[in-house]
């Protein structure tokens, strides 16, 4: 297993921002956009982002899904992590134990990490938000395509 973008770092962000969002739950399209919110803050005005801007990162939204939903699993069995019913159908939310877990983790990257989730929750945390960015990052990758695509000519 790589250790870069597998389901068990991906679950630790979203068990960071599932922590800094405790005990309000997130679904699963709001933990794809604020994942990448965190990575990529400084596209939004945010703080430095923590990934470089590389070409394709809009790529990473289809891949994201399905690494949350598998990082998501690991935390559940471990505890940290509960799949919850809602209005707004099934979500996720972190445990007692989730916040706690965090807390004891000391690396800078994890600082890094809480400060940003803290930021995309206060500013894109809700449902409505959450669809917003992700349009936003289509759009970016449809301009992107479109524009390297009428240098070819």
């Amino acid at each position: 297993m790589t250790p870069l973008n597998s389901p068990l770092e991906v679950g630790v962000r979203a068990l960071v921002l599932l922590a800094e969002s405790h005990p309000q739950p997130l679904g699963l399209s709001q933990l794809v956009a604020l994942d990448y919110l965190v990575l990529h803050s400084g596209e939004f005005d945010g703080p430095c982002s923590l990934h470089p801007d590389l070409p394709a990162r809009e790529g990473e939204l289809g891949r994201k899904r399905e690494l949350l939903e598998q990082g998501l699993l690991v935390l559940i069995r471990a505890g940290l992590a509960d799949l919850v019913r809602s209005d707004d159908g099934l979500m996720y939310a972190a445990t007692e134990n989730g916040p706690t877990f965090i807390e004891v983790l000391e690396a800078p990257y994890i600082a890094s990490l809480r400060e940003r989730a803290e930021w995309a929750l206060r500013h894109y945390a809700s449902p409505a938000h959450a669809r917003s960015v992700t349009h936003q990052i289509i759009n970016r990758a449809a301009k992107g395509s479109a524009s390297e695509g009428a240098g070819h000519g």
